[in-house]
Order: structure tokens, then sequence, then C-alpha cells
């Protein structure tokens, strides 16, 4: 007789309630696969999504009618968001195990781990499409978005499989916090990849943060558009807590909630909302880029099409390519002491992830010890 060793997961399971599951403990199947034990974990904006809200019943009624998006349920699953599901998917794990033809990583390592599921060596990879790879399987190979995506679980467990682990794991480098590089699985690469390119190619250039809905990734953006030399960064939101965190990375907060000048190189969506889409792309510059980083599920959202055609400002939506960035991202990090930590405004304890997970909060992170000192 087999005897399993459980372990645990949290599991979401409604809106507004997450518990701790037992599972079978994953066991390496493949000599390329690697067994951490995340220690933080990070909760992504987006996962306030189904917590904070009852969506589930929604989004099936849209699917059903032809007005949300059929990504949605392909990514998803026909009943979006139907529990118990794993979630989380933004963490800093300490490896445990590794597989026979795993190489350059050590036991005790602590490692970042994307959120989505990639090979580094078919052709997507190759191009920096690390979040489409070719080879992980179905439309998103992703930790804790559910069956539809895969069976890796969500990253708020006692352990986790990772395959392709020689690629997929990325060091903290030495120095670092791991506080610091929390959210590096998801939230704080796509703040980086709504900035840093396009100031990069515009110099000295202003910067417009929308923020509110995805509401960590703004912030983070408004600090890396503060760090990497941007003339003006303007960060807009309603929220009062987050206007003060961007003001303390040096961005400038308008009095109302809207965009105080017309003409910026750089835009950020982080609203997460139609409205702010169109805000964004009519107070961009000609030939700015406009970065849009929440979720618009509607199969009809409008945008400025004329406009943006009069301006030519690039709109750029998608899913953020996590593993391609995490190596320049980290080297910034360690180079600058950039304090993405500021932007955490809860960090709870580990086992009281069921409660924390669902706080009313701009960033969670939760926390247990490692096992090893590194």
């Amino acid at each position: 007789m087999t005897t399993v060793i459980a372990g645990r997961e949290l599991r979401f399971e409604r809106a507004g309630r997450l518990r701790w599951h037992e599972r079978a403990v994953p066991e390496l199947r493949a000599p390329t696969d690697a067994l951490v034990r995340p220690f933080l974990a990070g909760r992504c904006d987006g996962d306030t999504l189904p917590i904070h809200r009852p969506v589930s019943r929604a989004l099936q009624a849209g699917l059903a009618l032809g007005v949300v998006d059929p990504v949605v349920g392909r990514i998803c699953g026909p009943v979006p968001f139907r529990g118990p599901v794993p979630i989380g998917h933004e963490c800093v794990a300490e490896v445990v195990e590794l597989g026979s033809e795993v190489t350059g990583l050590e036991i005790g390592q602590r490692v970042i781990v994307p959120w989505a599921v990639s090979c580094g060596t078919c052709p997507r990879c190759a191009r920096g499409l690390t979040s489409t790879c070719d080879r992980a399987g179905g439309p998103l190979a992703a930790f804790g978005f559910g069956p539809s995506c895969g069976p890796w679980g969500g990253m708020v467990a006692d352990t986790v499989r990772v395959p392709y682990a020689a690629h997929m794991l990325v060091p903290v480098p030495p120095g670092v916090p791991a506080e610091r590089v929390a959210a590096a699985s998801d939230n704080l690469a796509d703040a980086w990849r709504a900035v840093v390119p396009a100031l990069a190619d515009r110099p000295g250039g202003s910067v417009l943060v929308l923020g509110g809905g995805a509401c960590s990734i703004g912030l983070y953006a408004a600090g890396f558009a503060v760090a990497h030399g941007a003339a003006v960064v303007d960060y807009v939101d309603r929220s009062a807590a987050r206007r003060a965190i961007a003001e303390s990375f040096g961005a400038r907060v308008p009095a109302r909630p809207e965009p105080p000048d017309r003409g910026y190189d750089v835009v950020v969506e982080a609203a997460s909302t139609a409205a702010g889409l169109r805000t964004g792309l009519r107070a961009a510059a000609p030939g700015a880029v406009c970065t849009a980083v929440g979720y618009y599920l509607a199969t009809g959202t409008r945008v400025p099409l004329m406009h943006m055609y009069a301006t030519d400002v690039t709109l750029h939506l998608g899913v953020s390519h996590v593993r391609a960035l995490l190596p320049e991202l980290l080297e910034f990090v360690r180079r600058t002491g950039f304090p993405a930590e500021r932007v955490t405004t809860v960090t709870a304890d580990w086992d009281d992830a069921p409660s924390a997970y669902a706080t009313r909060t701009t960033k969670l992170v939760l926390r247990r010890d490692p096992v090893s000192t590194g």
C-alpha cells in the first residue's frame, strides 16, 4: 500500500472565502523539474477581482451572451473562478530538491518563480514571449489560475513543483532582501515592461500613470519612471493612501483625479477600466506608447482609433513575459536598491493566509521563515 504524504495549499472557494486544503506533496516528474518551498507570497492585483466580487456567474452569463470575450473561458474555464482552485502566483522560494538534469542551481538557493510556465528553448521563448511558450500547453500555462491553465497549482503552498527548472528559476541576487522582490514573479515585472523600455527610447520623457485597478503595478511603475530619469511622473488615483506612496517615490500627484496635462511620452493604464484606457490614449503625446496592464473583459471595449491614428500613438497590451525580464530587473534592484517593498501595505503570517489573502489592501505579502539561512 502506497502512503501519500499530505501538504497544504491555499484555495479560493468563492468570493470572500479562502481555505487551506490538503493535497499530495508534489514530486519530481521529470529530470528537469525542481521542488521549491515558497516563503514569501505576494497577492497579484488580478487576484482581488474574484476574491472581492462575486463575478463567477456574471462572467459565465457574459460568455454565454457573447458580451465577455471567449478567451476568458479558455483561460479560466467555462465557469470562470469557480472554486475550489489553488490561488497565488507570486513568490520567493527556496530550492528543496533538484532533478538530475537541472544545472546552475543549489539546494537552499533563494529564487523567483515566474507566474507563467515556459521552457526557454522554443521559438516563442527565444523571442522573449515566455508567457506564451509553445511547449507549456494550452492558451496559458500558469500557476494559480486553476486547472484550465495546467496542473501547476498555486504558490501559496507548502511545496511547488517547477518544470524546466534550470530556465524557470531565477536566483535572487546576493544582498537583495527577499521582501524587496516579493512581487517579481508578476506585478513588479509587469510595471517594469510598462515603463522602462519606452523610457529608454524617450530619454527624459514625461510619464502618466493611471492607478487604481492594477493598484500595485501602477505604484511600481511610478517608482520605476522616477528612477529611470523621467522629467515628469504624474500619478492619478482616487486612493489617498496610494497617492502618498507614489509621492514617496518622487511622483507628482495632481489634486484632481484627471491628468493635468496632455502630451505624455509614456502612459501606463493601471486603472483597469475602458474609461481609463481612453483617458490614457487621449493624454498621450504624438509618438507615445500607452501600455495597458489591466483586464478588459468585454468583447466591445472602445478605443479612440482615429485619435491614435492622428497622433501616431502605440497601444501595447498583453500578458507580461516575466521570465524574459527578470535578469535585467533583478540586476537593477541589486545595483540601485530600488525600494519596491514600499508598495507592500500588509505583511501577514503565512498561517493566516485564508483571512489575510482577502484583505482589502493595495499589496499583501504572506511570510513565513525560510529554512535556509542564505
